[in-house]
């Protein structure tokens, strides 16, 4: 082997490229298993693989899928400073400060939440995402002037938002105006009728309004299209209650239950006639009837 290359002027691989060269073998190995766990949902198999390629150098498409492997497996605060080095590294891309945003949310850590958004606008203003999840951020923060301020620019910026126009009739309903809840929910239910956040939110519009035949309609119209939503049978179950339908309350209380035990602490296990009127009122004696 060394005669032929000595003939032809080559020369022998020397320690460190042969060490280069091994490296660079095993961190596509890492990489590329890394990415094909991913694919088939074996997340944590896929932080372990992407966590081994990045002790061997450096790469930014790496720490990407290493910060989305993570979300994946609930390790935010990890996958959240991986996207801070990958800020670092890129300030002015825009789907790293999104991505950060969503995952301080979920953390509910809505300064940092607030900050990427910040960041994101500076890099551009005119992206309707930024201001929803800025709105998110306001809403943690308990800033819903702001946060309708934003859900409305990006409502301007993106007329087809299903989200933000959801998420500002919630908002406006909290505030007490139901009248602008009531124009939010009537656009979303012209184009997505059968969304159970849009009908619930229908639902709870009625109750705010005091039509509680209307709004016991709406509730149902909830359960046709989620059988296991538990909120609306609560709910339904306090307009029933208001209504003097003992019966009709202490039946969604008992189904409520069945569907979410935790939020029915006040019903006790026997519901014989006796006594269930005042079951059904320790049921619903605490509750908020909008569920907000």
């Amino acid at each position: 082997m060394n005669f032929f290359k000595a003939l032809f002027g080559g020369s022998e691989e020397t320690p460190e490229q042969k060490q280069q060269a091994d490296e660079a073998r095993r961190f596509d190995m890492f990489k590329y298993d890394g990415v094909k766990a991913a694919k088939i949902g074996q997340h944590a198999y896929a932080v372990k693989c992407f966590n081994e390629a990045l002790k061997i150098h450096e790469d930014l498409e790496v720490r990407d899928y290493l910060s989305q492997a993570l979300i994946r497996t609930g390790e935010l605060a990890e996958a959240y400073e991986q996207l801070q080095k990958l800020a670092e590294a890129e300030p002015e891309n825009m789907a790293i400060w999104l991505r950060t945003a969503q995952v301080a949310h979920m953390m509910e850590n809505y300064t940092a939440m607030a900050g990427a958004c910040e960041r994101a606008l500076l890099i551009d203003n005119s992206n309707a995402r930024a201001h929803y999840l800025y709105a998110q951020a306001c809403i943690g923060q308990d800033d819903t002037v702001n946060a309708i301020a934003m859900l409305t620019k990006a409502i301007t910026l993106q007329a087809d938002m299903a989200d933000a126009y959801l998420l500002r009739g919630q908002t406006l309903l909290k505030m007490g105006d139901t009248a602008g809840a009531g124009e939010d929910c009537a656009h979303l239910l012209a184009d997505h009728a059968d969304n159970e956040d849009v009908l619930l939110l229908n639902a709870r519009i009625e109750r705010a309004k005091g039509e509680d035949d209307k709004a016991i309609e709406a509730y149902g119209k909830v359960i046709d299209a989620n059988p296991f939503c538990a909120d609306a049978y609560k709910e339904r179950g306090a307009v029933k209650y208001e209504k003097g339908d003992m019966k009709g309350a202490q039946e969604d209380a008992q189904r409520a239950m069945e569907l979410q035990p935790e939020g029915m602490e006040g019903v006790s296990g026997d519901y014989s006639a006796e006594g269930v009127e005042q079951k059904t009122q320790q049921a619903y004696s605490n509750m908020n009837p909008f569920g907000l």
